[in-house]
């Protein structure tokens, strides 16, 4: 058979108890709690998990975790509450901008900003950005940030190295702080973490260590998102969820995971992922996918170096084996 889109079908039905079924397994018998938190964001990956979780275990055993802080874009919590209503889920609330505020995470970021727009100031947004033309154009990677003033008017800047460490090291603690408020609640109830990456973002490392890496099982993580999208739409997610860009939601100007990090729509990502992986012959690719040789070569580069950037990220810590004497 001829390598196509098909290779991401499911037998939704059969993937769901499969799925279920392990999340009932290591929740009971491995980890021997009572169930599990989920942290709904308001994006698909976290809605179709807080299904799962309904499915293996009961609405009465997960609890739906909503971590908005200032920057989050507000139809985030919006979505959340609805999907968690729709399973009839517990939810607890909790706005961590006071815990951002006290390690100084937005004011530090905040003057790394100015120091290239002097103007910069907290009625301002920004966001992060990777050129968009990967499969036409031979480039060095760099980030970009764009600024937008309270008109709407918008201005954009390459970033330094030094710099994008310093923003983004202050970024991730959003993560690593939601991460802190999921083990609180998760032991409090004898839960676990569930959590929400999928296998897209697991294979190039589009996940935080000890942010949103640092949960108990992780039930998505041999989908690719073209497939969580069919599973969520199996299982009713909220309309509002599906048709929504997936988003790393933690800049106060909104931006896609295409803009912020992958530089393709998934639906391509994911087929030229799973060739990249499976390593099939590059004129099936190119049939399935359309696009020329020189831009798999690009896609497949830029796969291999965020592959290379985030191994630690899928390992456990490097340790040495003892010394013989």
């Amino acid at each position: 058979m001829a390598f196509s889109t098909s290779v991401f079908k499911l037998d939704p039905d059969r993937e769901v108890s499969h799925i279920a079924d392990f999340i009932a397994e290591m929740t009971r018998r491995n980890f021997k709690r009572k169930g599990t938190v989920v942290g709904l964001s308001g994006g698909i990956d976290s809605a179709l998990t807080s299904e799962l979780c309904v499915k293996a275990l009961g609405k009465e055993r997960v609890l739906a975790l909503i971590l908005p802080e200032k920057e989050s874009n507000p139809v985030s919590a919006e979505f959340a509450l609805k999907q968690a209503r729709k399973l009839d889920l517990e939810t607890i609330t909790v706005d961590i901008t006071d815990n951002l505020d006290s390690m100084d995470v937005y004011r530090t970021r905040d003057e790394v900003i100015r120091g290239m727009f002097p103007d910069f100031d907290q009625s301002m947004k920004f966001h992060i950005t990777l050129p968009q033309d990967l499969l036409d154009e031979d480039r060095i990677s760099f980030h970009s940030i764009v600024v937008q003033d309270r008109k709407g008017n918008r201005q954009s800047q390459r970033i330094s190295g030094k710099d994008w460490l310093q923003i983004s090291a202050c970024q991730n603690v959003k993560q690593r702080v939601r991460m802190v408020q999921l083990n609180y609640y998760a032991d409090k109830y004898n839960y676990i973490v569930a959590g929400t990456t999928n296998k897209t973002e697991v294979l190039q490392g589009f996940f935080v260590k000890y942010g949103d890496g640092g949960v108990d099982i992780e039930p998505l993580a041999h989908l690719y998102k073209t497939q969580v999208f069919q599973l969520s739409s199996h299982l009713g997610v909220i309309k509002e969820i599906i048709g929504r860009p997936p988003s790393p939601d933690t800049y106060s100007l909104p931006v896609s995971d295409k803009e912020f990090y992958f530089r393709m729509d998934y639906e391509l990502l994911d087929l030229l992922l799973f060739a990249y992986a499976k390593q099939i012959p590059r004129e099936e690719i190119e049939s399935a996918s359309g696009l020329k040789g020189e831009q798999i070569k690009r896609a497949f580069r830029d796969f291999k170096a965020k592959e290379r950037a985030s191994w630690h990220l899928r390992e456990m810590p490097p340790t040495l084996e003892p010394t013989e004497d």
